[in-house]
């Protein structure tokens, strides 16, 4: 198979690429390992998120915005191309605190980044009373919130859906249950080769395999040190709306259950659930919301995010082979509207867009 663009990773980041390209008119084949692959969009809250983003990185911050602003379109878009709705909305976001030293830390924190980002990032510090006003459910531990306008959120699995819908929808090509052994150079570009799959071969090509990524760069040259970081998700019954404004940790669906989350484990591959940080993330929840602790809990599940030593994404285009990209990250829901409509663009015209030149694999070794 021979393609202008291959993809290597249909997640929340490759799918949104091979979308774009296609949305673009480029041709394009997505290569995807399947089902056994560590999706970290199985992981994923969901959140739209911009309060805390990029606070030691002026450049993330700036993109994790320009992604929230593109949002609302992006969605409407996805779904009348293909009648699935990623139920994005943007009413807010909020960061209960229940005690002032979390409430000083967090004002301190976001009035850094507001500063980076010359009043950009907007966001208010409310008082219990303020707080309760926006969602009244709030128990007496919460003692104030942070509020930023700029927040939303999405359902992450409509999203993919969408994606990949949308993506064979515009004719793009997909390699499924195909796990990427080798990149060769050639002649045109690259050759991809996988075991009981054809060789794909294409001009350009985007690694966008998540936790793969850390093998296939440094087959293009490219230093990516990507390691796994788990969090754990459990998700309650179906309850009453109570919360039209999403929290970091806490997020009612548009079906009605209630995500709980927020932990970040360095346990290498484990992807189990364990007792005590569930435990560890139900009682914040209880304190926050106290109805909660008689919601039963009906699905728990963890998931690997692939995770960079600062956090950020990597975005990077090989220096010894011009046309390889590698693109890694975990917030894949917030910087999907910008993947697609921004960065596909500019990959297909070979070169990554100038907002996220500090963000390449040279930082490590600087």
């Amino acid at each position: 198979m021979r393609a202008e663009v291959a993809i290597i990773g249909g997640g929340m980041f490759g799918a949104a690429l091979a979308y774009g390209l296609r949305r673009d008119g480029r041709d394009v084949v997505l290569v995807d390992q399947g089902d056994v692959a560590h999706r970290a969009a199985r992981g994923n809250f969901g959140l739209v998120w911009v309060q805390s983003k990029g606070v030691n990185s002026p450049a993330y911050a700036a993109w994790t915005r320009r992604s929230a602003d593109l949002w609302a379109d992006f969605a409407a878009e996805l779904t009348d191309l293909t009648g699935i709705d990623p139920h994005h909305h943007r009413p807010g976001g909020l960061e209960p605190c229940l005690t002032e030293h979390e409430f000083e830390t967090r004002k301190t924190m976001l009035e850094t980044l507001r500063g980076h980002s010359n009043g950009a990032f907007e966001f208010e510090m409310l008082d219990a009373r303020a707080a309760r006003d926006l969602i009244p459910g709030f128990g007496q531990e919460v003692i104030g919130a942070s509020y930023s306008p700029q927040d939303g959120h999405a359902g992450p699995l409509n999203l993919l859906r969408a994606l990949h819908a949308g993506y064979r929808k515009l004719g793009g090509q997909a390699i499924t249950d195909a796990q990427v052994d080798s990149i060769t150079p050639t002649a045109d570009g690259f050759m991809l080769s996988s075991r009981g799959h054809d060789p794909v071969n294409a001009e350009r090509i985007i690694i966008a395999a998540g936790l793969g990524n850390k093998k296939l760069a440094a087959m293009v040259g490219i230093d990516a040190p990507i390691e796994p970081l788990k969090g754990q998700i459990m998700v309650t019954e179906k309850v009453s709306p109570f919360l039209t404004y999403p929290l970091s940790g806490v997020r009612q669906t548009a079906e009605g259950g209630v995500l709980l989350g927020g932990s970040h484990e360095d346990v290498g591959f484990q992807d189990d659930s364990s007792a005590p940080v569930m435990a560890a993330i139900a009682d914040r929840a209880r304190r926050v919301f106290p109805f909660l602790a008689n919601a039963r809990i009906v699905r728990s599940w963890a998931a690997i995010r692939p995770m960079a030593p600062d956090g950020l994404p990597i975005y990077d285009q090989s220096a010894t082979l011009p046309g390889a990209f590698v693109v890694s990250g975990h917030s894949g829901v917030t910087l999907a509207a910008v993947h697609a409509t921004v960065m596909a663009p500019a990959i297909a015209a070979g070169h990554l867009p100038p907002d996220v030149a500090p963000l390449n694999a040279g930082r490590f070794h600087e």
